[in-house]
């Protein structure tokens, strides 16, 4: 009976449950206002949900803030609403990876953010990007530890191309520099500290997380550039310009020029900043700009390193650049010795 009343009064921020293709993820969304009916309403249908697909070890597990179950060697996967709440970016949920020692009890565990290609889905990095497998294999060989990693959506549509950069396209840069870290803070029990934090992707992504920690590097000291471009496009520089502000005036030119990680670099030095650089062997149009962005951010005095990998632009080479790079990421977010 005490259980169920602590769930009557968590049902005030009521969590709802969505199941995606299948597999074992928890959502957490928008709260409901009504208690009373209303919350045991919620209570019985989580009871008879966890009994149905056994998402959750206990009732109260699937309207906490984290609902994650507990496998040894194994973590969980659960889906939320990240809201744009200061950026009012449109984002679709985000996946969310929890290791294991998550749900024993480990805190202040580094966070990784991930960023997909354009066009793209979260499911991209779970799915051909195999996120779950890589991370657990981490784990394992480490203790059951591993980052938590937060699979963001930075585009808002499967074809949008927001470009990473707060425009008249939405204030995609301010979503995943603000309102993601405000939010992963506030409701997973994970690092405050900037220094345990990275950013990460592939081809837009890639390019995304140069951006980012190029504009934002106390926000993401830390990031992984997995063939990315060597700078935000749409098109020609002018088409971009005018996708971001409307007009290319030579102002307009100069407002996207002050975004580009290249100019970025060539005008600041990033002394605490590290980052790596990944493309594909045999990415005849990503892989000249990959070596561009690696030696100027070499030049801005980030602490920086590049490979290749077999293949093109694909997940052929995208999936295992992140199995590559989990080790120098544990040791630089201060996770491995």
């Amino acid at each position: 009976m005490a259980a169920a009343a602590a769930l009557a009064v968590v049902a005030a921020a009521a969590i709802a449950v969505r199941i995606r293709r299948g597999r074992p993820l928890g959502s957490l969304v928008g709260g409901l206002s009504a208690l009373g009916l209303t919350a045991a309403f919620l209570v019985a249908t989580a009871v008879l949900t966890n009994l149905t697909v056994t998402r959750y070890p206990t009732a109260a597990s699937a309207l906490g803030r984290a609902p994650v179950v507990h496998v040894e060697g194994h973590g969980r996967l659960v889906d939320v609403e990240v809201p744009g709440v200061v950026s009012q970016f449109h984002a679709r949920p985000a996946t969310v990876y929890l290791p294991a020692a998550y749900d024993d009890g480990a805190d202040d565990l580094p966070v990784l953010v991930l960023l997909t290609g354009q066009p793209g889905h979260v499911v991209d990095w779970i799915e051909g990007g195999r996120l779950p497998q890589t991370m657990d294999a981490f784990a394992a060989r480490h203790g059951g530890v591993a980052p938590v990693v937060v699979v963001a959506d930075g585009l808002g549509d499967t074809e949008a191309n927001p470009m990473c950069m707060d425009s008249d396209l939405g204030n995609a840069a301010t979503y995943l520099t603000v309102d993601v870290p405000q939010w992963v803070r506030s409701n997973l029990h994970v690092s405050s500290d900037p220094r345990s934090w990275a950013v990460g992707g592939y081809s837009y992504g890639g390019t995304c997380a140069l951006q980012l920690a190029t504009t934002e590097p106390s926000a993401y000291p830390t990031f992984l550039d997995i063939s990315g471009e060597d700078e935000q496009r749409r098109g020609t520089r002018a088409e971009s310009v005018r996708a971001a502000y409307g007009a290319d005036t030579p102002a307009d030119e100069a407002r996207f020029e002050r975004t580009t990680p290249l100019n970025v670099l060539s005008r600041n030095s990033f002394p605490d900043s590290a980052g790596a650089f990944v493309v594909g062997a045999d990415d005849e149009e990503f892989r000249p700009q990959t070596e561009r962005a690696y030696r100027a951010a070499a030049a801005a005095g980030m602490d920086v390193h590049y490979s290749e990998l077999p293949g093109g632009h694909s997940m052929q080479v995208w999936a295992p650049a992140l199995d590559q790079e989990m080790d120098w990421l544990g040791t630089r977010l201060g996770l491995l010795g």
